[in-house]
């Protein structure tokens, strides 16, 4: 009679969502460069150029604006379309390492799911990236720019459906001064070439991306990778066989994950936590009850510009944030989901507001305001009795339709914010 196979473990919803705080560096504040912090999380959400240092601030200990600006403007960290086919800052390393393994996304992002890339099915490909090289070789440009000076090259195509051709079908990067602490500027692109030079790194190979993957965001299945990154990677889970672990969900899906990556107990206390709109940890799972009450979705954060953010208590999902500019100072508009945020979890709440506001507007007067709660998502589960919470464009060169296609996702045109 052979071995009896082992019944994986079943790990319950709190337990993955410590998992998840603990390895996103956020149980408890990290002493940690941010560029090694950066790289840890397998790049940041960067959609809008501020939102990283939000991410930073919570997670590291004696993060100033400063240290990521420097990283910006020496060309060590950059904004490039990578996971989802959106905005990623990355450290220059990882940009030539995990760049060539999102590519084909941006290619097939581009002409299955966009109209502007069924405008060139006829076009012959290889004279449009020449063209493109050429263009944005020379010196920075924005998509308008680029539709402009590609518009006499190919006189029989959409000028915008060309520049997104190149931006897509090229490997680009967000040039500065955008990215750098409030600084302003055009949203600017040039290849990766141009602006990083020649390197000899390899890319990365499907089975590390799972490996950094799991550390980051595990225990997890091939379904919520391909949430986070837009690519099938099961073949790759499947190739790295006994060197993962399994457990099982409450409801009987199968994780996987790294032998010796921290999984804390589910009762294990959680800080208060402000992070910016659009956090990798709202985005990395096709199941994210993990970190966000049943019933709630992304379009809660949804902040058309402005700087907002999601409030975790006791690890889960509870309110929005946005600071609101007055005459008197900066206040801090905190909007609860569902239900009021409870009066013993207040205190913690505006000690980490107050602590957001002055990384945010430093030597200003600040204020935290509750606001009432806003329905449309299921509350998140009551505390376990031991888990305490702590502070801590441009015109087409054909008539336009009726309603104006909407680009590819993750484009600069789809983000005014890039």
């Amino acid at each position: 009679m052979g071995p009896v196979a082992r019944t994986p473990e079943v790990v319950s919803r709190r337990a993955l969502n410590r998992a998840l705080l603990a390895r996103q560096m956020l149980l408890r504040p990290v002493k940690l460069s941010a560029a090694a912090a950066i790289e840890r999380l397998v790049g940041m959400q960067a959609q809008a150029p501020n939102l990283p240092y939000v991410g930073l601030w919570a997670r590291l200990q004696g993060f100033h604006h400063e240290e990521l600006s420097e990283l910006m403007r020496s060309r060590r960290a950059v904004r490039t379309s990578l996971m989802r086919n959106t905005i990623h800052l990355v450290t220059t390393e990882d940009a030539r390492r995990l760049k060539p393994i999102f590519q084909p996304l941006h290619e097939r992002g581009f002409f299955r799911g966009s109209p502007w890339g069924r405008d060139l099915k006829t076009m012959n490909p290889d004279r449009l990236l020449e063209a493109g090289r050429e263009i944005m070789g020379e010196r920075p440009h924005t998509v308008a720019e680029l539709a402009r000076l590609l518009a006499p090259r190919f006189p029989d195509y959409d000028s915008l459906s060309l520049a997104y051709g190149v931006r897509y079908m090229l490997p680009m990067v967000f040039t500065t001064p955008r990215g750098i602490w409030q600084a302003g500027g055009p949203v600017a692109l040039t290849t990766v070439h141009a602006w990083l030079g020649d390197s000899a790194t390899t890319a990365i190979t499907p089975e590390d991306l799972v490996l950094r993957y799991l550390a980051a965001f595990g225990p997890a299945s091939p379904a919520d990778m391909r949430a986070w990154s837009g690519l099938a990677m099961r073949p790759a889970f499947e190739k790295l066989g006994n060197r993962l672990v399994t457990f099982r969900d409450e409801h009987g899906i199968e994780l996987f994950d790294l032998p010796k990556s921290p999984r804390p107990a589910a009762n294990t206390a959680a800080p208060v936590l402000f992070l910016p709109d659009y956090d990798n940890i709202l985005l990395a799972h096709a199941d994210r009850t993990r970190i966000m009450a049943p019933g709630q979705h992304l379009g809660l954060f949804s902040s058309n510009g402005i700087m907002k953010g999601s409030v975790l208590v006791d690890g889960f999902v509870r309110a929005s944030w946005k600071p609101v500019k007055e005459k008197t100072g900066t206040t801090l508009a905190i909007t609860p989901f569902e239900e009021s945020i409870r009066n013993q979890d207040r205190a913690p709440v505006t000690a980490e507001g107050l602590r957001l506001l002055a990384f945010l507007a430093p030597g200003e007067r600040h204020k935290i305001e509750f606001g009432d709660a806003k329905t449309g998502a299921t509350p998140p589960p009551k505390p376990v009795a031991g888990a305490r919470s702590r502070p801590r464009a441009l015109p087409a060169t054909r008539p336009a339709p009726r309603r104006r296609p909407r680009p590819p996702s993750g484009s600069t045109a789809s983000r005014r914010r890039a």
